[in-house]
């Protein structure tokens, strides 16, 4: 992905909804340092964009928004997930990190992260619950009429060398509905692929949207037999990845009761 240092605003109105798309420069390494500190960990990813983000939200003010500080909150800070030979390695080129604590401890070094968005809304919100319903996706292969496109990119790391991490967001509006897909990427290099998908789909004139994450991950040694080339692209290597976790949402809407009612009653 292309990492372009010129910061844009891009606004779309759908129905009641208004998408906005954030892009802007690397957060500042002080602050990058203040933010390590709060959140207790040793080093974040090189490429934190702190001012990325894709929002859709409601006239009525309650939405969803998907954010680079959020998304690094969900990184566990207490463990290191991934044992391999290079985490030593890698744990030792940050020594110099000036937010680095005296001992060196154990956290997620791959920036793994479950973060499926943040909702937003205070006087109304959005209720969450398990669902059976699935998104359609042979519905959204149909041949539509794209009004609007755009991909955030949220945080990236080359794993010193070792391989990436790195989470980027997209969206597309149709003239009935809209799509989000925000992927986490992780590859390690002869260790493992893993993918973590967060799906969120809304079409006009319902008063719910699906969201839907899942969790692809497989071990290098298992992946024999696909070409080392769709190692680097998520798109292409997805497919071949073991499906390991799938939670389906559905993302209720709230209602704004009319102001009115109650006067008309009591007349």
């Amino acid at each position: 992905m292309s990492h372009g240092f010129k910061s844009s605003k891009q606004n779309f109105t759908f129905g009641p909804w208004e998408v906005t798309a954030a892009k802007n420069h690397i957060m500042k390494s002080k602050d990058i340092e203040r933010l390590a500190e709060e959140m207790s960990m040793p080093c974040l990813p090189e490429m934190l964009f702190g001012d990325n983000f894709l929002r859709i939200q409601h006239t009525d003010g309650y939405g969803v928004e998907f954010n680079a500080i959020d998304a690094v909150k969900r990184v566990n800070n207490m463990e290191d997930v991934v044992k391999v030979a290079c985490a030593q390695e890698w744990q030792e080129s940050r020594a110099d990190c000036e937010h680095s604590k005296e001992v060196a401890r154990p956290y997620d070094w791959t920036y793994t992260t479950d973060y499926r968005g943040t909702l937003l809304g205070e006087e109304l919100q959005i209720k969450v619950s398990k669902t059976a319903e699935r998104i359609d996706m042979e519905k959204l292969k149909a041949r539509e009429h794209i009004m609007f496109f755009d991909e955030v990119l949220l945080f990236e790391d080359e794993l010193h060398d070792h391989g990436v991490s790195m989470i980027s967001v997209k969206i597309r509006v149709m003239p009935t509905s809209f799509f989000l897909l925000m992927r986490f990427f992780l590859r390690v290099d002869g260790v493992l692929i893993r993918i973590n998908d967060t799906r969120l789909y809304h079409e006009a004139g319902k008063d719910f949207m699906l969201r839907e994450f899942s969790t692809r991950e497989s071990k290098v040694e298992e992946l024999k037999n696909v070409p080392a080339g769709l190692y680097t692209d998520p798109n292409e290597i997805a497919q071949h990845l073991t499906l390991k976790v799938t939670e389906c949402e559905k993302l209720e809407l709230p209602v704004r009761q009319p102001q009115t009612a109650a006067k008309e009653t009591v007349q």
